[in-house]
């Protein structure tokens, strides 16, 4: 068979369980007894879930699975996917730690890069970032926010189409926040803007909706003149949210331009 099944996963992770985790026997996994017990289901419905023939279990049923089997989030969304042909439902946790792995990816990029969370702040950049947007580890932890500098009354100055990237911006944020489930965080950010700009309040009440994709970008410094980027963001495996936003220039000029800024302006690795 081309693809796992529930089945086969429930037994799978079942007899997966080492010894020393029930503390009851010497003997490898547990008996679908034990499994059933720990998630509150009959030993009858569970066997027949290995079966192929107990039916659909409900959401509630398969967290308690979940936690039976000690799921990882990788393996609970598969169990979801498995019984349900989607994923679980949202559960809210605070983005993860930007690992010295992903680091070193924005490290030996040579075009400007940025990891953001889904409320859009810049949780790590790299050096060509920061000779192209100021030094993120200068300014204070609010300022490193994507939509509060795009929606900053001096945005303009640097952004010729300002509306289209403040659009973009929010439109993705709407998804990206959506996605992660609403917190806190987000609603303060919210309220936050629509209180201090008004253009926030009047694309706010648009609604508009879509993913970041691939969008074209131009940016004005006055030491170097216009740049345009392609600007790709990519989701962060493992990381509860992280992306990553690369810009690539898209003309032999802007790559120039960049190159230039990094001789000149970039601070030591």
């Amino acid at each position: 068979m081309a693809t796992t099944t529930l089945p086969e996963f429930l037994r799978a992770h079942r007899e997966r369980l080492q010894p020393e985790a029930t503390g009851r026997r010497r003997t490898p996994g547990l008996r679908r007894e034990e499994v059933a017990a720990r998630a509150g289901v009959s030993v009858t419905w569970y066997t027949w879930l290995e079966q192929g023939r107990g039916g659909v279990p409900s959401d509630d049923v398969l967290e308690r699975l979940a936690r039976a089997l000690e799921l990882d989030d990788t393996n609970r969304e598969m169990l979801f996917l498995l019984a349900h042909e989607r994923p679980p439902p949202r559960r809210h946790t605070p983005p993860a730690d930007v690992t010295p792995a992903l680091q070193r990816v924005l490290d030996n990029l040579h075009v400007p890069a940025l990891v953001k969370t889904p409320t859009f702040q810049i949780v790590a950049w790299n050096r060509a970032a920061v000779v192209l947007f100021g030094d993120y580890a200068a300014m204070p932890e609010r300022e490193r926010n994507m939509l509060r500098r795009v929606f900053h009354p001096q945005a303009t100055t640097f952004l010729p189409h300002a509306e289209d990237m403040q659009r973009t911006c929010l439109a993705a944020f709407r998804v990206a926040i959506a996605r992660a489930g609403a917190t806190q965080e987000a609603a303060a950010l919210v309220d936050e803007l629509q209180a201090t700009s008004e253009d926030f309040r009047r694309l706010w009440a648009e609604n508009e909706l879509h993913t970041h994709g691939v969008r074209s970008r131009r940016l004005v410094r006055p030491d170097v003149g216009e740049l345009r980027f392609e600007a790709s963001m990519f989701t962060v495996d493992d990381s509860d949210g992280l992306s990553l936003v690369v810009l690539s220039p898209v003309d032999d000029a802007s790559a120039r331009a960049v190159e230039q800024l990094l001789r000149e302006r970039a601070p030591p690795p």
